[in-house]
C-alpha cells in the first residue's frame, strides 16, 4: 500500500475539489482491498452513481468514500439529513470509507471503514437549515458523529500513517458482521453496551464495572425495567461474537486487536 497520491493524474485540473476527488478516488481504487472478503481490488462505479462509489466484484459489498484534509476529527460532513436517515434503514446502504490526508505532501494519514451495520439514526446529526439567501435555501445537511460509533465500528486500514495488518482488518470486520441480521432495536442494545465497554480503559473488567452504566442505559431505555438483565444478555451476545471472553465468574476480558 503506497500512501502517496499519484499527483500526475490531476495535473490538468485547477479546481481544488476536482483535484481532491480525483486523487482520493484513484488512491482508494489502487490501494484498498475489500475488508469483507479480502479481494485485493475494489472497483469504481460510474460517476454520479446514487448508491455508492466503489464495489467488490467478488462479494458485492458497496462502499462510499468521504475524504478531507487534516485531522479526522469527531464529525464527518455528509449530505442531506432526510436522505441519510432514510438510507441507513435500508439493506442497500453502503459501507463508508473515510480518508484523511495531508495537503502539504499529499499523503494519506488515516483510512478507515465503518461497516454499514454500525449506522443508526442517533449518529446522524442534523445541521441548521441554509439561510433564506442561500442558493439552496432551507436545505438541511447532516454530520456523522464518529464519537457515537463504538471503537469496533471504526476499522482502520491506515492509522496515523501506519498501515494495519490486513488479517487484523478482516478479523475485526467479521467480528461484528452478525449485527446485520439484527433489528435496529436489538442491534442498538449491543452497540450501546459496546460503547460502555469502550469507556472501561482496561482489557479486564467485571460485571460491576458494566453495571455502573445502568443509569445511562436507563435514560435511553426508560420503559425497560430490567437493565441489569439486559446488560448480562448483551455480554453473552458479545462473547458469542468473540469480542469478549468470560475469565471467571463475573469477570471478563476484551479480545483486542
Amino acid at each position: 500500500m503506497n500512501l502517496k497520491f499519484n499527483v500526475q493524474l490531476a495535473s490538468n485540473y485547477t479546481n481544488n475539489s476536482q483535484i481532491a476527488r480525483i486523487l482520493t478516488e484513484n488512491w482508494v481504487k489502487e490501494n484498498s482491498y475489500c475488508p469483507n472478503c479480502g479481494e485485493i481490488k475494489i472497483h469504481n462505479y460510474p460517476n454520479n452513481q446514487p448508491v455508492a462509489d466503489f464495489f467488490c466484484a467478488v462479494c458485492k459489498e458497496d462502499f462510499e468514500l468521504k475524504s478531507k484534509t487534516g485531522k479526522l476529527g469527531k464529525k464527518i460532513v455528509d449530505g442531506a439529513y432526510s436522505t441519510m436517515i432514510q438510507r441507513i434503514t435500508l439493506d442497500g446502504n453502503p459501507n463508508f470509507f473515510f480518508l484523511t490526508y495531508s495537503k502539504n505532501d499529499l499523503k494519506v494519514n488515516n483510512f478507515l471503514i465503518i461497516p454499514k451495520h454500525f449506522f443508526q439514526p442517533e449518529i446522524i446529526e442534523e445541521r441548521k437549515p441554509l439561510s433564506p439567501t442561500a442558493r439552496r435555501a432551507g436545505w438541511i445537511g447532516c454530520n456523522i458523529d464518529l464519537e457515537k460509533i463504538p471503537n469496533l465500528g471504526r476499522i482502520f486500514l491506515v492509522k496515523n500513517s501506519v498501515i494495519t495488518n490486513k488479517n487484523d482488518v478482516l478479523e475485526n470486520w467479521h467480528k461484528t458482521i452478525s449485527l446485520r441480521k439484527k433489528s435496529i432495536d436489538a442491534k442498538g442494545w449491543t452497540l450501546d453496551v459496546l460503547k460502555c465497554l469502550d469507556q472501561i480503559k482496561t482489557a479486564d473488567f467485571t460485571l460491576d464495572d458494566v453495571y455502573k452504566f445502568e443509569q445511562v442505559l436507563r435514560l435511553k431505555y426508560p420503559e425497560n425495567n430490567f437493565i441489569k438483565d439486559k446488560i448480562r444478555q448483551q455480554l453473552q451476545v458479545l462473547r458469542d461474537m468473540n469480542i469478549i471472553e468470560f475469565t471467571t465468574r463475573g469477570k471478563y476480558r476484551k479480545l483486542l486487536k
